[in-house]
């Protein structure tokens, strides 16, 4: 038997490569299928199921592209209603993967047709479980998913499952069961998960929050439920193209790779509609871009980023990428639903500055050059654009917060005609920010690099935490 987790850092996902005796199953496929099926090549060995735990929201899974490809039977836990072919389990059904088997565990909560898969080994004896976004390592599913596109699911009532799915259906395991979830820490689909990335359950029975005996129902769902943000917009998107279906992989990324001149690549921005997305890292493009475009690197948080910042999933793009790249930028938006990738830019950003057309460019500072700019007007403005809770932990006092991720409430803040210097935690974010307020003509924005880290290494700035105000009676 063997268990290999393919983890993914940029989505925080895992997916699940399973075999036993020639059979292989994959658990929560990304949606480029080629990994599997090299896997399954190389170990001589056939994928015969492909058991989703639930339908995803933040990827496009590749469910449908791997059955497509191999004749595996995609496999569902109960109330699924899937628009393709596929296995829709009764809770309790095992199937047979070689001297193996995979038990469906029906744990509604994160959504209705939310399953663990419970792996029992050649002796019978259980030994995994696959839980997908039902339980993860310090935390559980968030519940408030599922309403956004069935809207009589309200939070709490699909809390209330939850409870009652952990309880019921995960508590009475054994203790030396050990859990593979569906994510890590920094995937959007829970609001504290570890770093860790499987663990045994009886150590998450000890120290998991959400598996605490003593819990009641009520205080579970309060628990659950606060300090919830709202997902990602792009999140029901990504479920209806889970259930409904999605063009293959391979015909996505054809598409997205068509090489453009300089000429065509301006004649299609032109003529059509396209975003000019820019990949590059974030010192690159401040010397020099295509102006109206906006800048979020690759090598970075790229696909939940763009999900997050760019509204419509069929949105279609340009690309500009070092050409190495292009691919993988190509598969990443697909990862997660952008599959309206119409070209990139041949030669890269060289070739167009190259062809003496329009540039533009971003100042950039360091911290060393904002502490001599501020030491001469302490009334500058400082724009933080990190998360609350980062801006809450510690920040530059006086700075105003202006989260990334509420960007369009955030430019409501910012005088157009007023200079402004922005940081985020190392660089990263604060460049998508200026780029994007940038196409939007705000002309007055001064990036500054390395964010908070080089900020506190300078030693020359005071930082404070959030202080919460006194009520007064």
């Amino acid at each position: 038997m063997k268990i290999e987790q393919i983890y993914t850092g940029c989505l925080a996902h895992g997916a699940y490569y399973i075999e036993s005796n020639g059979e292989a199953a994959i658990i929560d496929p990304l949606r480029e299928i080629e990994p599997y099926l090299k896997k399954a090549e190389l170990n001589n060995a056939m994928i015969k199921y492909v058991f989703e735990t639930h339908f995803h929201a933040d990827f496009v899974s590749g469910h449908i592209d791997l059955a497509k490809a191999t004749n595996a039977k995609i496999v569902y836990g109960p109330t699924a209603k899937p628009g393709f072919e596929a296995i829709v389990a009764e809770d309790g059904q095992e199937f047979k993967l070689g001297k193996i088997s995979l038990k469906v565990i029906h744990t509604p909560g994160h959504t209705m047709e939310s399953s663990c898969f419970l792996l029992k080994d050649e002796n019978g004896k259980e030994t995994a479980l696959f839980t997908g976004d039902t339980l993860f390592i310090g935390d559980v599913g968030r519940p408030d998913l599922a309403q956004k596109v069935i809207a009589e699911l309200t939070q709490e009532k699909l809390a209330g499952l939850l409870y009652d799915s952990l309880r019921n259906k995960i508590m009475p395991l054994a203790d030396d069961i050990i859990v593979y979830p569906a994510h890590g820490s920094g995937s959007a689909c829970g609001k504290n998960m570890s770093k860790e990335t499987s663990d045994t359950l009886g150590h998450q029975k000890a120290t998991n929050y959400a598996l605490r005996t003593s819990l009641t129902r009520d205080v579970f769902k309060k628990e659950v439920l606060t300090g919830l943000t709202p997902p990602p917009q792009y999140f029901p998107l990504n479920v209806l193209m889970n259930i409904q279906g999605y063009d293959n992989i391979g015909e996505v990324i054809k598409r997205g790779t068509q090489a453009l001149s300089p000429d065509a690549f301006e004649t299609a921005a032109n003529e059509t509609s396209a975003l000019i997305l820019d990949a590059r890292d974030a010192q690159t493009f401040a010397k020099g871009y295509i102006p109206n475009s906006i800048n979020i690197g690759i090598d970075g948080s790229f696909a939940p980023w763009v999900g997050t910042l760019i509204p419509d999933i069929k949105q279609e793009i340009l690309l500009v990428s070092d050409e190495d790249k292009v691919e993988e930028v190509v598969t990443r938006l697909a990862r997660v639903g952008y599959d309206h990738a119409i070209g990139y830019l041949q030669g890269g950003f060289e070739s167009w500055k190259n062809a003496g057309k329009e540039t533009d460019s971003i100042t950039s500072i360091s911290a060393d050059e904002l502490a001599t700019i501020r030491e001469k007007n302490p009334d500058i403005v400082i724009l933080d654009v990190r998360k609350k809770s980062e801006f809450d932990s510690e920040h530059i006092e006086g700075a105003k917060n202006t989260p990334l991720d509420y960007i369009n409430d955030s430019m409501a803040m910012i005088d157009k005609n007023k200079t402004s210097y922005v940081h985020c935690a190392g660089g990263y974010r604060s460049m998508i920010f200026v780029s994007i307020l940038k196409a939007r003509g705000f002309d007055k924005l001064v990036d500054v690099k390395g964010g908070i880290k080089t900020i506190k290494e300078s030693g020359k700035f005071r930082l404070t935490d959030y202080v919460c105000p006194t009520t007064m009676l």
